[in-house]
């Protein structure tokens, strides 16, 4: 019998729409970096952010860290889908040569525990069902998609190629229009979108018109998918998330760059229709790992136990009792410490010496203590469990987080 982590804030009847239907939409458009976004006009972007919150991201794991992660497409878009970043999810280019399936993404969670309700995917790229989501792959949970538009990159009699890439642009309005069309008629309960033409046109030619012109290309194509949300909230009454971010920045000399770790590059953005975002949310600098956590809160959607300790993200909406954990090993202890967003309660703080969930195994995790969550800090001994990894796992009211301490290895 699954063990399924509960530890979710439902909104609350007071928000006035808890009764209502739930579904979510996140879109991935490729390659902008938050000070790009900011400085232009993008109306339907805007609007949507009037309804609710932009808030600058950051994509690339931890600086220097266990946690680093290449700034490149596919390696962002799996940070979204699993909420961990590469040293897990181990999708470290756009080959996606070996995905570590057990950490498992938004839809597979989804699809295992809500099997009738629908999910979609309408992407001018097909790696990122076949091989990201890994629709029916025994190793990925063997789901299957309700709803799939993708693959047109690979038609070239109805998108002939062209040198200039506006083939591109082209699959981009026909995944946007059956995205919107899909929303307005069958209304998936979790959606994905990829727009990929704005990152065409930072490569071909960096800060530019040409750059410019594909990001206002891309809002109106979000603009059509929004107007389908709005108009299944108002004749259905449907409780609607949507949530776009980017997958990386670009280079800081010439914009037509990415994949290192100059903050520019590391640079994301994250837009929702929500309006309260939580304290997290407001005050820390959030990634696109907290993604994938606050789709599955909207949706109300428990993470399975072994799911949730493993995960990078916090949830961006509802309340948040810790975050910002981290780890140090001082001799034979481990200092931990962690920031207390709300002082009530307490934190329980587990700990494990062994990553065997890297490879389908268990982590036996031991309860360590259950201190104040305004204490914000514990020294644990480890002299008698010498590892060169330590997995420690604060779980509190409301959330639960992980910090990791790795020896680092001799050159």
């Amino acid at each position: 019998m699954k063990k399924w982590f509960v530890a979710l804030l439902f909104l609350t009847a007071g928000a006035g729409v808890s009764a209502q239907t739930r579904k979510a939409v996140f879109i991935i458009v490729d390659g902008i970096s938050a000070d790009v976004i900011e400085a232009l006009n993008t109306p339907n972007l805007q609007r949507i952010a009037k309804d609710g919150k932009y808030m600058r991201a950051f994509v690339g794991g931890e600086k220097g860290g266990y946690s680093q992660t290449p700034t490149i497409s596919a390696v962002g878009y799996n940070s979204v889908l699993t909420g961990t970043w590469v040293n897990k999810h181990n999708v470290w280019d756009n080959d996606i040569a070996a995905p570590n399936y057990n950490y498992q993404n938004i839809f597979r969670i989804f699809k295992e525990k809500f099997p009738q309700r629908k999910t979609a995917i309408f992407s001018s790229w097909l790696d990122n069902r076949t091989k990201l989501v890994a629709e029916g792959m025994p190793e990925a949970g063997n789901i299957t998609l309700d709803y799939k538009f993708d693959g047109y990159e690979l038609d070239t009699v109805k998108f002939p190629h062209d040198k200039g890439r506006d083939f591109m642009e082209k699959i981009d309005a026909h995944v946007a229009d059956e995205a919107a069309n899909c929303i307005r008629k069958n209304a998936p309960d979790l959606s994905w979108v990829y727009l990929e033409y704005t990152d065409d046109m930072g490569h071909m030619y960096g800060d530019s018109p040409e750059f410019t012109r594909g990001i206002r290309k891309m809002d109106e194509k979000v603009g059509k998918i929004y107007d389908a949300i709005q108009y299944r909230q108002k004749q259905f009454k449907e409780n609607w998330l949507i949530i776009i971010t980017t997958d990386h920045g670009r280079d800081e000399k010439t914009g037509k760059h990415h994949g290192g770790q100059s903050a520019r590059q590391r640079s994301s953005w994250i837009l929702t229709n929500q309006p309260q975002v939580n304290n997290y949310a407001t005050y820390y600098y959030p990634g696109v790992v907290d993604i994938m956590p606050t789709v599955a809160r909207f949706l109300q959607l428990p993470l399975p136990l072994a799911v949730g300790r493993e995960s990078d993200g916090i949830s961006l909406i509802g309340k948040v009792s810790v975050a910002n954990p981290t780890v140090l090993k001082i001799q034979d202890k481990l200092d931990v410490t962690w920031k207390a967003l709300d002082q009530q309660g307490t934190v329980k703080v587990w700990l494990a010496a062994t990553n065997n969930y890297k490879t389908g195994g268990e982590d036996a995790y031991k309860l360590i203590a259950e201190v104040p969550v305004g204490k914000e800090r514990i020294s644990i001994p480890v002299g008698d469990m010498p590892s060169d990894i330590y997995k420690v796992v604060l779980e509190g009211k409301e959330n639960t987080i992980n910090r990791w301490w790795v020896e680092e290895k001799k050159k």
